[in-house]
């Protein structure tokens, strides 16, 4: 009785100083030892265990602190030593690695490890170190402004059967357990209140000493937000090789973007993400991938100059690979920044003038057109290139309505469908038609573009 007073009270307290609160600690439970894992982690921490070049340790740190939480703490138990080393490595001054003493006794147990880091925190979120989140899948939860569950209510057949079910009433969470028949289950993603520690506790007494269980007694005196995961986002839950074989496809696929030309999407992102994933685990910096791409635009340029078509169409085509792997990286290792992207642009322009600098010096050369007009076609289709992506940039920067990119992109405008172009009129030996079609159609995908935000910036427009 005395615990459940205590559990009623710190609820009480507890929710009336969360409501409507942001959290700002994340904790994430990395104490235990997986078995069925044994022949990926060699008798080590499945934490450690890298995905797309990133342990998930790490990847679920940064998760939680690219919701814009100030502290993480990290719960480690089984072989805690080297997850320590690198969890310090993280974020220093904004990560801390505490250590559970009673880590095999369950989940749950682990859990109090953190309660006297965020004892006064009136909410904090809650993952496990195995559960990988998709962009954007956390932000709901974040904002739930009470103690909630991230719950998926469409799982698949196999997933639902290793999933932890959730019994929701009013769509708030009432009982989690993995013998309930209902057909939604919990992502392993709480926003939780001190309350849970008492929770954990009660139901410990019961001899359950699961994160489930802990939760499941604090939602049966008080029902959990059931907060729905995002349309479009994912998540996964990796408990054995085959979990981290299918882990490995999914990150993969979301390396796409949706702005995607078809050339990107159905010839370079099939090679380039794959690039991306073999090259992750080395420790290259997605920079020095950018500088490879400019290097090998360059050669390419060198070799369309002196007139070899082929070697210059086969490096031009690898050119727009390799231009993709460096973001890919960045996006898997979290090394995506500003600076970055500003000399991938930069590196890409003076790539493509050379490329056409090249295609004009062969035309001009082979006595198909003259050098007054090969230095026209050169500059035309730099102007036009640059003007192009330019002008994408800047309707980005100043927050006009977007144009449909997708589908300006089968015009063969953007980047991808010029190196395109300029590869397929060397293979062809016409290099003067490559420059050419890369201005017409790089020149149509401008004038689409700006007609485009005209229209539906003038449907923003407030009336005269």
């Amino acid at each position: 009785m005395q615990s459940e007073r205590r559990l009623d009270d710190t609820d009480r307290r507890s929710d009336t100083d969360g409501m409507h609160r942001l959290p700002h600690v994340g904790v994430v439970l990395a104490a235990g030892r997986s078995e069925r894992m044994a022949s990926v982690t060699g008798g080590g921490s499945k934490a450690l265990v890298r995905l797309g070049g990133v342990s998930l340790i790490e990847r679920a740190v940064r998760a939680l602190l690219r919701l814009g939480l100030d502290e993480v703490v990290v719960v480690v138990g089984f072989r805690a030593s080297p997850v320590v080393a690198v969890v310090d490595r993280i974020a220093p001054g904004r990560v801390l690695a505490v250590r559970a003493e009673r880590w095999e006794d369950g989940n749950g147990a682990s859990l109090l490890a953190a309660e006297p880091v965020v004892a006064e925190e009136p909410l904090f979120m809650v993952i496990t170190a195995d559960h990988v989140f998709g962009e954007g899948s956390l932000a709901p939860l974040k904002g739930a402004g009470r103690p909630a569950a991230l719950v998926d209510h469409t799982p698949e057949r196999t997933v639902w059967a290793e999933g932890t079910r959730v019994r929701l009433q009013d769509e708030q969470v009432v009982a989690f357990s993995k013998e309930l028949a209902d057909p939604s289950i919990d992502c392993g993603a709480f926003l939780l209140s001190p309350a849970v520690f008492a929770a954990q506790r009660e139901a410990a007494a019961r001899g359950d000493h699961s994160l489930s269980g802990a939760v499941s007694t604090l939602a049966a005196r008080r029902p959990l937000a059931a907060i729905p995961l995002p349309a479009g986002a994912w998540w996964l839950d990796i408990d054995t090789p085959a979990d981290l074989r299918t882990a490995r496809r999914t990150i993969r696929r979301t390396l796409t973007k949706a702005t995607d030309g078809p050339v990107s999407r159905y010839v370079n992102r099939p090679v380039s993400t794959r690039l991306s994933m073999a090259i992750a685990p080395l420790r290259i910096h997605p920079d020095v991938v950018s500088i490879a791409a400019f290097v090998t635009g360059v050669v390419a340029a060198w070799l369309l100059g002196i007139g070899a078509g082929v070697a210059g169409a086969a490096l031009t085509c690898l050119t727009s690979v390799i231009d993709g792997v460096d973001g890919e990286v960045a996006r898997l290792k979290d090394r995506a920044t500003a600076r970055g992207a500003l000399l991938d642009g930069v590196l890409d322009r003076v790539s493509d003038a050379a490329i056409a600098a090249g295609l004009a010096v062969w035309a001009i050369a082979s006595g198909g057109i003259s050098p007054a007009a090969g230095a026209i076609l050169a500059s035309a289709a730099t102007a036009v290139s640059m003007l192009s992506m330019g002008t994408k940039d800047r309707i980005a920067a100043l927050g006009l309505p977007e144009a449909p990119e997708r589908r300006i992109g089968f015009l063969l405008g953007g980047r991808d469908g010029r190196l395109m172009l300029g590869a397929l009129g060397a293979l062809a030996g016409r290099p003067a038609w490559a420059l050419l079609t890369m201005t017409a159609t790089a020149a149509t995908a401008l004038l689409i573009r700006l007609w485009c935000v005209r229209v539906r910036s003038s449907r923003l427009d407030p009336e005269p």
